[in-house]
């Protein structure tokens, strides 16, 4: 026989018990149909991440920090002294400074280099005021995609005296319109650790806060632009929410708090800086351009190093899904067996007639296998149309629901063509494992016997 001859012969028989074949490929359905989708969201919010990862640029971002073994001002003395083996305690540690700022945008695939720096302030707008986190970042890096703005522009140079605030700062300053904010001045108070003789006079006599060797600067800055989100700096995006300009912040008295090591640093040693941003202009060039860094004697550190243990997690979370999705298909493969069981009951007699006219063990297996194969193929096709048909309306009620907060449109299931095939062809690889047992059964009938059967 051919196999359209076996196809023929297989939907002929399927479609004379028209209920029992529509019940059995709906378990099939429900089950496959369950399995894709599970598997379509996972990929989806690999395909989210992923894809915000890249419109963000995260990774053609490097964070690095000095090796440890002494501090900048030690380290601007042995900058350029020959590196040693790693481990060793007098290994030469470069200070983060401008030379080094300048050097490194000198090395191939490096786009820029600016300083990560943070400091806490008094942000003082009108008659408010909110205690945050102030973020120093070049003019040149608010190109990045990673700062959008809702009103307003960039500042124009590194030495502006203008600030770039986030809208949520607005909102708790009571500004609900951020054009409203464009052009007006803002103070920004800072925190100074003060170690003068008057300090120290009022920690050993005063009382309270007098105790506390700290003053605080008052900076008078114009907003000219307004942040879209929240974050920047580094491989990840930190929740600040002012910007100013290095110019700037080089004449402004504050308590840098990049790293922890900074509240232990004198002021005199505070000469470099605690980490650098390295943007890089293709992510080809990300591993060459950390090994040049590290060259350097610099620690580096670059998300997409940990692009492998998130691709890990993924794998993870496929194999959740996967497991929760194969209960259907366990019980979507009963519900065959017990349909290909039942055919050979009622057709015990034909196939004892077609192993009298010559039929061999194998046709009579391949009769059942391409009946049970044809249940699968159906339910593949079918339960992908039903996965397509509830990822459609989840994501029409959970993006209906999410637009009412401002939240925008987010596709939460993605369908790649791999894994549309994989789901029709792992039902029909299931289907055809269900009907092993009952074709081998079908082949073992004896023809005398079923003969004989009524």
């Amino acid at each position: 026989m051919r196999a359209s001859d076996y196809v023929g012969h297989a939907w002929a028989n399927l479609w004379k018990k028209k209920l029992r074949t529509v019940l059995t490929t709906g378990g099939v359905v429900i089950g496959v149909g369950s399995l894709i989708c599970m598997f379509a969201f996972g990929q989806g919010i690999q395909r989210n991440i992923k894809d915000r990862f890249n419109e963000l640029e995260l990774f053609n971002y490097i964070n690095v920090t000095p090796r440890s073994g002494g501090g900048p001002r030690s380290a601007r003395l042995r900058r350029h002294a020959r590196p040693q083996p790693a481990g060793d305690p007098n290994e030469s540690v470069a200070v983060l400074d401008d030379d080094l700022l300048e050097e490194l945008t000198q090395i191939e695939g490096v786009e820029a280099a600016y300083p990560e720096m943070r400091f806490p302030a008094q942000i003082r707008l009108g008659s408010r005021e909110q205690f945050t986190l102030v973020q120093v970042v070049t003019s040149k890096a608010c190109g990045s995609a990673l700062v959008q703005l809702r009103a307003g522009r960039a500042y124009a140079s590194d030495d502006a005296n203008e600030v770039m605030v986030s809208d949520s700062l607005l909102r708790r300053l009571n500004v609900t319109q951020p054009e409203d904010a464009v052009g007006r001045e803002i103070e920004i108070r800072t925190v100074v650790l003060d170690f003068s003789l008057q300090s120290l006079a009022r920690m050993a006599f005063g009382r309270g806060d007098q105790r506390l060797p700290v003053s605080n600067r008052v900076y008078s800055f114009t907003i000219a632009g307004v942040l879209e989100r929240m974050g920047f700096g580094g491989p990840l995006p930190i929740r600040s929410d002012a910007f100013v300009p290095p110019g700037a912040a080089a004449g402004m008295r504050k308590l840098v708090l990049t790293g922890v090591s900074d509240l232990f640093q004198l002021p005199e040693e505070t000469a470099g800086y605690s980490a650098v941003t390295v943007k890089i202009a293709s992510t080809r060039q990300v591993m060459s351009v950390k090994a040049s860094l590290e060259e350097r004697g610099l620690r580096t550190f670059a998300l997409m190093d940990q692009l492998e243990e998130m691709q890990k997690g993924f794998i993870i979370m496929d194999m959740f899904l996967l497991a929760i999705g194969m209960i259907g298909i366990a019980v979507a493969s009963l519900g065959i067996v017990n349909t290909m069981v039942m055919s050979i009951l009622e057709r015990y007699r034909e196939i004892g007639v077609m192993k009298a006219v010559g039929a061999t063990d194998g046709d009579v297996q391949r009769i059942f296998l391409f009946e049970s194969g044809m249940i699968g193929l159906l339910g593949g096709v079918f339960g992908l149309a039903l996965a397509w048909a509830v990822s459609f309306v989840i994501n029409q009620v959970v993006n209906g629901f999410a637009a009412r907060e401002g939240v925008p449109f987010i596709q939460y299931f993605s369908f790649p063509w791999w894994l549309c095939l994989s789901g029709i062809g792992f039902s029909i690889l299931v289907s055809l494992l269900a009907g092993i047992y009952p074709t081998r059964r079908a082949a073992r009938v004896d023809p005398v016997v079923a003969l004989r059967h009524d």
